[in-house]
């Protein structure tokens, strides 16, 4: 069994980010490894949303990725950080740099950097994302610290902003078909996350975490209608279509052509990776989607 009781030495670890998602789930999967809440700091840059957090003993220090001197004092007495990517439609990059120009100035010595999963030779440029991703990754390995990079799939718990909020009435009509991809959780990634964070051995490697499970939009409605034993018919859309049916929702065009650009890469194979990492890491297999929708409709 792995003793997570504390990390190696009593090392100080930072979580960016921590009021989003993966930021703070990564903080409670620290917790529940039994990372003792004082070898935890999180950054944040949203001072009022982090009242939570300081609630469990957990120190909060203001940072602002655009802000080099703000990153320097945040960094102060780290040894390892987790770097949450940056938004997309954000200069990602400049912030990527900051963070990690400043974590080297500040003695980090080693950083973990999310980055969004790429099919090996495929060339795929994704909007807002693969450009960044490739830059902070030269600058990471270039940078002299230690470093893990893990290449996440699509978010299991979010692909239902792929199509109508209301499946069973209106079905699911997407730019695809039967293409697939190994998504997983949030919370599933957090883990992992914690993991390389609290356990030695991820020295300068890279992880690609897709999860246990290949699923695909037409296979999502056929899992729905099992569920409830209720007909959700899958039509394939074009992507003038899906783009049009989004903006009718007052979503800006860059947007809907940004979400549009996720659902056909899924649809041609750039998730559908499985290297078992996830699964290592875990030490099980990561949720079906199935399951994960009987607890959420639960």
């Amino acid at each position: 069994m792995t003793d997570y009781s504390t990390t190696p030495g009593g090392e100080k670890v930072l979580v960016t980010g921590v009021t989003g998602s993966i930021g703070k789930a990564t903080v409670e999967q620290l917790l529940k490894k039994g990372i003792p809440a004082s070898q935890i700091i999180g950054l944040s840059r949203k001072k009022e949303q982090i009242k939570d957090l300081a609630a469990k003993g957990i120190e909060v220090r203001f940072g602002d990725y655009l802000d080099y001197d703000s990153l320097l004092r945040a960094f102060e007495g780290i040894d390892k950080v987790m770097l949450t990517s940056a938004v997309a439609f954000t200069d990602r990059s400049t912030q990527h740099f900051n963070a990690i120009t400043a974590a080297r100035q500040a003695g980090v010595k080693h950083l973990v950097y999310m980055a969004i999963m790429r099919k090996e030779g495929s060339g795929r440029i994704m909007p807002e994302v693969t450009e960044s991703d490739l830059f902070t990754e030269q600058v990471l390995k270039s940078s002299g610290i230690d470093y893990t990079i893990v290449y996440h799939p699509p978010f299991m718990d979010v692909l239902s902003l792929y199509f109508d909020p209301n499946p069973y009435e209106n079905g699911i009509k997407v730019p695809a078909s039967n293409g697939k991809m190994a998504p997983a959780t949030r919370d599933e990634l957090a883990e992992a996350h914690a993991i390389i964070l609290s356990t030695p051995g991820h020295t300068n490697k890279t992880y690609s975490l897709g999860g246990s499970h290949l699923v695909s939009f037409a296979g999502i409605a056929k899992i729905l209608a099992e569920i409830k034993g209720q007909a959700v018919p899958f039509t394939t859309i074009t992507t003038a279509q899906y783009i049009d049916g989004i903006m009718a929702n007052g979503v800006p065009r860059q947007v809907a052509e940004f979400i549009t650009a996720w659902v056909t890469a899924i649809d041609e194979g750039e998730f559908e990776y499985q290297s078992g990492d996830l699964e290592r890491l875990l030490g099980r297999k990561t949720k079906t989607y199935q399951a994960y929708l009987e607890s959420t409709l639960a």
